[in-house]
């Protein structure tokens, strides 16, 4: 049974940096991506960063290329996102997810079947 729990959302300030972690039991896959997305209120769930060790490589959307980077450490099962220079419209839910295949696009929802809770990041102008 694969369960990815992510951990380090908060409230920072524009500017400001967080660094998200998702930890992965069950999930051997390294080949296939796994990734953050996340959803604003009122929004649809976007694909914001994803890796795949030994795979296609690393995605990041364009709103967060060079402020976020994602990294992945398979000895441990964990799944990092450092996000820097945070803007208020990155205020968001968060969340870890892995794709159910190798086929998977690293920015689309539906290909990714495990899914953590979530964790909240709030940034204030």
């Amino acid at each position: 049974q694969v369960q990815l729990v992510e951990s380090g959302g908060g409230s920072v300030q524009a500017g400001g940096s967080l660094r998200l972690s998702c930890t992965a039991s069950g999930y051997t896959s390294s080949n296939y991506w796994m990734g953050w997305f996340r959803q604003a209120p009122g929004k649809e769930r976007e694909g914001v960063a994803a890796t795949s060790i030994g795979g296609p490589g690393t995605y990041y959307a364009d709103s967060v290329k060079g402020r976020f980077t994602i990294s992945r450490d398979n000895a441990n099962n964990t799944l990092y996102l450092q996000m820097n220079s945070l803007k208020p419209e990155d205020t968001a839910m968060y969340y870890c997810a892995a794709a159910r295949n190798r086929w998977a696009r690293p920015n689309r929802e539906a290909d990714f079947a495990y899914w953590g809770q979530g964790t909240q990041v709030t940034v204030s102008s």
